[in-house]
């Protein structure tokens, strides 16, 4: 028996993390509740972990949280025809979208409890066309520095083979979550 190919694997991967988080609360946004006084990290795998809601977006662009880790976040996408632009290739907002989201979940991984972020600035270089002829792409983000007031991470978005189709840089704003009253 061969081993299977790294598409197999990360379809096979992908598909064991839909179906838990199909099995939860679906798309949406957790309660306040549901997420006082846990850490960014803890938030984090409560989603991947479908125990409270994961962001809709994932759903409306075809892409999905995979796992995440201290100052590690890793997506994958499925390019579809649906996302192409009039040239014929994906469309760089889905590309910048995916690569946004794995920038912005591996500071959330760095957060304490009170505290969030907002995307700052967001830098995306884009250096090989994307098809749907490719079945699946990953982005990997990873924080650089998590500071009081300033976190920036870096992310590459790449295929099965290895290929490198955009890498990204963000930097964000930390700031204290305000007390609801």
């Amino acid at each position: 028996m061969t081993a299977p190919s790294a598409i197999d694997a990360w379809i096979a991967e992908e598909r064991q993390v839909v179906e838990r988080l199909e099995a939860g609360p679906g798309p949406g946004l957790a309660r306040p509740e549901q997420i006082a006084g846990k850490t960014g990290l803890e938030m984090m795998l409560a989603m991947l972990n479908a125990e409270i809601p994961y962001a809709a977006i994932a759903k409306t662009l075809d892409f999905t949280l995979l796992s995440v880790s201290p100052g590690v976040a890793v997506f994958q996408g499925t390019p579809l025809p649906r996302h192409l632009n009039p040239l014929g290739t994906i469309h760089g907002g889905w590309v910048a979208t995916l690569l946004d989201s794995a920038l912005g979940c591996s500071v959330h991984t760095m957060m304490p409890a009170g505290r969030a972020y907002t995307t700052a600035e967001l830098s995306v270089n884009y250096v090989k066309g994307l098809t749907p002829k490719v079945q699946r792409v990953r982005a990997e983000g990873k924080v650089i520095h998590c500071g009081r007031q300033l976190a920036t991470a870096e992310a590459r978005l790449f295929g099965p083979d290895g290929t490198l189709y955009a890498h990204a840089t963000t930097t964000c704003l930390v700031f204290e979550v305000p007390s609801a009253r």
